[in-house]
Formats: structure tokens, sequence, C-alpha cells
């Protein structure tokens, strides 16, 4: 686990005075990372680090000499720890480096952005279970749950290549689709296009093929957390997912946010990790005091629609989901990096474990509009009268969250948006 430290501390702040801001999403205590250029450029990807409404050009400020953001997160944690460190003491009121750093500040307005690392590979699993119960008795109202969900951590290999970052807009998919009374498949636009509101983990320390990392080791090798959409076509995905799993419904596009917020940051955003009474307890290999006292993260998610015709009367989106993470996964991160590798899977730096739909225990915390909408059979009414059941053309779809606690500054994820094209 990571301590809380001066970083931390409430009462500091910067001599970037749009960070001072209540209820910013990036105060002097957060500090995440990411890759940005002037918007225009055919410059290199720079890593960057937010602050207030500004990024910091870290090679320009003289505190890294690399340009590659895995290498930065292949270090070992005390490494980032003292580099986050350096970072904080830069930026804080008072600082030696204010004159010479402020030359390295680039207004976030005049950025583009991208994948915030090389993601090699991608694996999503299915914490939530809340969304697993609520989806699973759409299917199987006898048996919601199948017998493994409440022992092992359910996931499966994603698509890499196809994740975009935030306002990088994607076309509707197309695929197979079988309706319940046909003799036989018709192909074409996906008709049930959905989102996923999940959280993605994204790996630093990588380990050697054949050696697992324990359950008191899984957090060192995390370097910290984004907020991702596995979009989904629901329609596909039905006809397409026995025996193997999704496919062609899920590779299209999944979209993160600009930014990963680190493990160091959410040190003091820890909730202890417990299991309801009756249900087993995990295993040897996924236990763990520590994992027990602090394991969850207490983070709070909001997904926001807007459609072509709000966006043309001006009108603000709508938010459908409002929930908290600790409410909604039944696995922690540290869980999901110890079971990926327990038989010897070695994962890279930039690897990204998605957490699967983060649903809550009430309806408007559900992560997805296939619950929203019972399985498409109840449509939601915007405030403008418009009706929707599913995502269509034009939509606007944004992820929100933030962390916030008291006796901490609140820290925020930014935002993971993107727009279904025709």
């Amino acid at each position: 686990m990571y301590d809380i430290d001066a970083t931390h501390d409430p009462k500091r702040k910067s001599w970037v005075e749009s960070a001072n801001a209540a209820g910013h999403d990036f105060p002097i205590q957060n500090l995440p990372f990411g890759r940005f250029r002037r918007a225009g450029s055919a410059d290199a990807w720079r890593i960057g680090v937010a602050i207030g409404d500004q990024v910091l050009d870290l090679r320009a400020a003289g505190v890294a000499s690399t340009d590659d953001m895995n290498v930065l997160m292949a270090a070992p944690p005390s490494q980032r720890s003292a580099l986050r460190a350096t970072i904080s003491n830069g930026l804080a009121e008072g600082s030696a480096q204010q004159a010479a750093w402020s030359k390295a500040l680039v207004p976030q307005a005049q950025c583009e952005f991208t994948v915030p690392c090389r993601v090699g590979d991608y694996t999503d699993f299915y914490t939530g279970i809340h969304h697993a119960t609520t989806i699973g008795k759409l299917f199987r109202p006898d048996q919601p749950l199948m017998p493994n969900y409440k022992w092992v951590p359910i996931g499966y290999h994603g698509r890499a290549s196809s994740i975009i970052v935030s306002g990088q807009d994607f076309k509707r998919p197309k695929g197979q689709t079988k309706a319940p009374d046909a003799a036989e498949p018709s192909f074409g636009p996906s008709k049930r296009l959905d989102y996923e509101l999940e959280l993605g983990f994204y790996v630093g320390q990588a380990n050697e093929l054949g050696e697992p990392v324990g359950i008191d080791d899984a957090e060192a090798h995390l370097f910290g957390v984004g907020l991702f959409n596995d979009w989904s076509a629901r329609d596909l995905q039905a006809w397409e997912y026995q025996p193997l799993g999704p496919f062609l419904a899920k590779n299209f596009a999944s979209t993160v946010s600009p930014w990963i917020v680190t493990m160091e940051a959410l040190a003091p955003f820890r909730a202890p990790f417990t299991r309801p009474e009756g249900d087993p307890q995990p295993l040897p290999y996924l236990d763990g005091a520590a994992n027990r006292e602090q394991g969850q993260l207490d983070i709070t998610l909001e997904v926001y629609l807007q459609t072509a015709k709000m966006r043309a009367a001006g009108q603000a989106p709508h938010r459908l989901t409002h929930g908290r993470v600790a409410e909604a996964a039944y696995w922690t991160a540290a869980q999901l990096l110890a079971h990926h590798t327990v038989n010897g899977c070695n994962l890279q730096p930039g690897d990204l474990l998605g957490s699967g739909t983060l649903s809550g225990p009430t309806l408007d915390a559900a992560g997805s509009l296939m619950e929203l909408t019972l399985g498409g059979k109840q449509a939601i009414e915007l405030p403008n009268g418009e009706k929707r059941t599913f995502l269509e053309d034009g939509d606007t779809l944004a992820l929100r969250g933030w962390c916030q606690r008291d006796g901490a500054v609140r820290i925020g994820f930014g935002e993971a948006s993107a727009t279904v094209l025709a």
C-alpha cells in the first residue's frame, strides 16, 4: 500500500493559481500523468502532469529524462514516490523552481492528448457484482450469477489496438445479430449500442514470466487508475458470445481518460475490503491483511449523456449515473493483478486491467443503459423530451470521477468522453 505524506497535505497550495480553486480535478495533491503535445502540431508526444488548468512538461522542467511514459511507469514505487515529491515541491507556493517551471507550463486548452501510455495488452474483468447480477437476471432469472463468480475474478483478454483517448469519436460498429424469432442472422449496424462505466488499472513494474505476484506485493506493480468506457454492442454480443465470450461486440472502441491518477495520489482515499455475510471468503492467494484493511478505492463515478439535439440547443449534458466504486466492486485492483499473474502470466508496464462495469445497488447507480432501461424495455426520458433505450448517432457520453474525504483535498480524474458517429 502507498503511504500518506507531505504531498497529500491539505494545507499545501500551488503557485499555479488555478490548482487552488475549490473542487478542481487537479490540485497539487493529485498530479496525474498523461501524454500531450500542442494542438495542431506534429511534435512528439511528451509526458505531462496536470496541475490546475495547465500541463507541466516534465522534460522541459528537467525532472524527467525520457518522453516514454512506459519507462517512467516501470520504475519501482520508491523512485516514483521520489519523483512525485520533486514535482509537488517544485509546484508548491514559495518554490525556488517557480521562475523556471513557469516556462514549462502549457495550458490544457492548447493541448491535444493521446492514450496516456503504450497499452501492450488489455484484460477486462467483471468485478461489478450488482451489474453482473442485474445482467444475469435478464438472461438467467433463476441463476443470475454463475457458480464461479464469488470465487474467481472473471475476465477476458480484450483488444488493445482500439483503445482511444477521450475526445476521439468512433463509428457505430457493424456485425451479425439474430432476432429470437428469426430463422437466420442478419448483418448491419448495431442497434443496441451501450456504454460501460469502468476504471482502468495501469500496470507499472513488470513481473517475469512464470513468477506470480503475491497479493501483498500486487499494488507495488500498479502505477495508477484512469476512467474507462468499454463500449458494448449488446445485440452483437448476444449472438456471438457463446461459447467463447465477447469479440466484435467489444473490440471496436474503448475510451480512456487522458490522465492516470497515481496510486500514491489515491493513498488518502482507501476503504476496507469486506464481503457480505454468508459470501465465501477469498482463497488464500487473493487474501491479505492490507487488502482487507484498505484494498478498496473510494471513488465517486458519474455518467453524462448529451444528444445532438441537446448540443445544438446549448443544453447541458444529463446525468445518467451516480455511484461509488466501494459499493460496486466485488474484487480489488490488487486481487485482479494477483489473480492475473498466479499462473505465471507476465504483465508489462502500461498493460491495462479493466474493472468491468461498476454499478451500484440502486438503479440510479447503474453503469450501463442495459441496466437503466431493463434490457431496452423501459426508455429513459431526457429533459428535452427525447427518449433513449440505447445510444443513437450523435450522442456524446462522458464519464467523470473524483475522490473526496474529510481531512483530504478533493482530486479528480478528468473526463472520458466520445461521440457516436453514424
